[in-house]
């Protein structure tokens, strides 16, 4: 298979780049217990040295700061040096983590394996997103859906592997083996990953239903934009809801009686808390491609209208019916459908607006808010710690949902509409001709 080659419609680059996204995904499946795999180990380690669930969720914070802030300045590499050095990198970096992890008997140690697993795991992150966006201009909700797709489900697959692990032979062993396992495969899959050389990608889609920009922006462009701070501001109210309800759903299941209750799905006997968390995986992996591809056809903002009204329904039945294990894991599992699009939908919409060239570092810079959202994490712990109940924290995910809702439809897509009509006049930036009109 030729890897260069002659134009973006030649078949060899069209099978080309469907590999580069399967390697992408293949990165990002190994990353992805860093994330959603932590709440198996929150109560062992609580139970190894008595620290308060807050003390170890810092962690967890820990880790998604640095997952997050430090990808723009990681963007800034990969789009200097290429992919493959910073996956390279990258998987070192998450190998090295677990590893720390399974033998730290402090808080500090437990500290520093989150900070590496965050910059590890961003470094895989942020590249393979931008990537898939570089490769995929035609179908960045679908390219960009099947990527996060892989960091939403993978964890999926070895989830119940690791609570086993856990039970049989502890969390130490746990981390230690499946950290260095996924370490190792990032690696090998890094030396194949690469960027498209100029005209090889395809063109920008022609669909009446997107705004795309035919301009490039720069990092220091986009942040004077409007569009760029609003969707901070609701990636990061989003974000919130979901990074603690990844990290706090072990506590959360335990605390209504039902991480341990046993479960008989068609015919299958399970336990609620391993199998709600596969589900969940799965659920918000399928939902990414879903959703980024319902947005290629019907518009960004009118997908996030819908998912985050599902979302907040959700949220706001498990609140009603949590202490019952099959309601707990059918809307625990709704729930992380609805909210997984975010990492589809939002980087989709910084290429549409900005362009292809700078697509990582833009979307790196984006992406902090997740980081943003990360610190609010413990205060979920506290705010249970101090009123007994998880309500609280659900009625405010809800909130959020409703709002984001809203902002999509009725600020954002107006926004994006006086921006496409400005840049469509004369002397503008520049939009697809046949686009310029609106969205629908």
């Amino acid at each position: 298979m030729s890897a260069t080659p002659a134009s973006p419609t030649s078949s060899g680059t069209s099978s080309y780049r469907w590999l580069q996204l399967v390697l992408g995904i293949i990165s990002m499946i190994m990353i992805a217990n860093l994330q959603y795999g932590w709440t198996l180990f929150v109560g062992p380690i609580n139970k190894q040295y008595g620290w308060s669930n807050a003390s170890i969720q810092v962690a967890f914070s820990l880790f998604v700061l640095a997952e997050t802030w430090l990808v723009p300045f990681e963007a800034y590499l990969v789009d200097r040096f290429g992919p493959k050095l910073l996956v390279f990198i990258g998987g070192v970096l998450v190998g090295l983590a677990w590893t720390i992890d399974s033998i730290a008997n402090t808080l500090s140690m437990l500290y520093l394996g989150g900070l590496l697993a965050g910059i590890g795991g961003g470094i895989v992150y942020g590249t393979c997103v931008g990537n898939a966006l570089k490769w995929f201009r035609d179908r960045r909700g679908l390219a960009a859906g099947l990527t996060a797709a892989g960091y939403g489900a993978g964890a999926a697959l070895t989830v119940i592997p690791i609570y086993n692990t856990i039970q049989t032979s502890g969390y130490q062993a746990a981390f230690l083996y499946f950290g260095l396992g996924q370490g190792i495969i990032v690696l090998l899959v890094s030396l194949f990953l690469r960027a498209p050389k100029p005209g090889e990608a395809a063109e920008e889609a022609k669909s009446r239903a997107l705004i795309q920009t035919t301009r490039d922006y720069t990092p220091l462009e986009a942040v004077k934009t409007a569009p760029f701070w609003l969707m901070y501001v609701m990636f990061t109210m989003v974000a919130m809801g979901g990074l603690m309800f990844a990290a706090q759903l072990g506590p959360m299941a335990t605390a209504y009686n039902v991480a341990k209750a046993p479960v008989n799905i068609f015919g299958i006997a399970v336990v609620a808390l391993p199998f709600a968390l596969a589900l969940n995986n799965i659920m918000n992996g399928i939902c990414r491609p879903f959703f980024g591809w319902v947005s290629d056809h019907i518009g960004r903002e009118n997908t996030m209208t819908i998912a985050f009204t599902g979302e907040g329904l959700a949220v706001l039945l498990l609140v009603l019916f949590a202490s019952n294990p099959v309601l707990f894991i059918i809307f625990a599992g709704l729930s992380f459908f609805a909210w997984g699009e975010i990492f589809s939908l939002f980087p989709a919409t910084i290429g549409d607006l900005f362009g292809r060239q700078y697509a990582t570092t833009n979307y790196g810079l984006l992406y902090t808010a997740k980081g943003v959202a990360s610190l609010l994490v413990p205060v979920g712990s506290l705010v249970y710690a101090g009123t007994h109940s998880w309500v609280p924290v659900f009625l405010v995910m809800v909130a959020f949902d409703f709002i984001n809702a809203a902002l999509a439809l009725f600020v954002l897509k107006p926004l994006r509409m006086r921006r496409a009509e400005a840049l469509a006049e004369p002397g503008g930036a520049g939009l697809r001709p046949s686009v310029a009109g609106g969205s629908e």
